[in-house]
């Protein structure tokens, strides 16, 4: 029983005790980190493309619901 408490006593002490509070202060340093990092990348200027690209396809989808309106409202499907 004396044991036990002496080893539990050094232990208290000794690299264990220091080891764990370290790493218990490494969790939020490393998340800080982190959150550093990623808001340098979501923050980032990004190369503006443009909106012609966006433009055509938004065009091409009009088109298409044109397309399917005008099959829909044809005399040939009426019966």
């Amino acid at each position: 029983m004396v044991n036990l408490l002496i080893s539990q006593l050094r232990s208290l002490m000794g690299w264990e005790v220091g080891m764990a509070s370290l790493a218990w202060l490494l969790i939020p340093l490393l998340a800080a980190i982190g959150a550093g990092l990623w808001g340098s990348w979501a923050g980032r200027n990004r190369k503006a493309a443009g909106d012609g690209i966006e433009l055509e396809g938004y065009a091409r989808f009009r088109e298409a619901m044109e397309r399917s309106e005008a099959r829909e409202k044809s005399p040939s499907d009426a019966v």
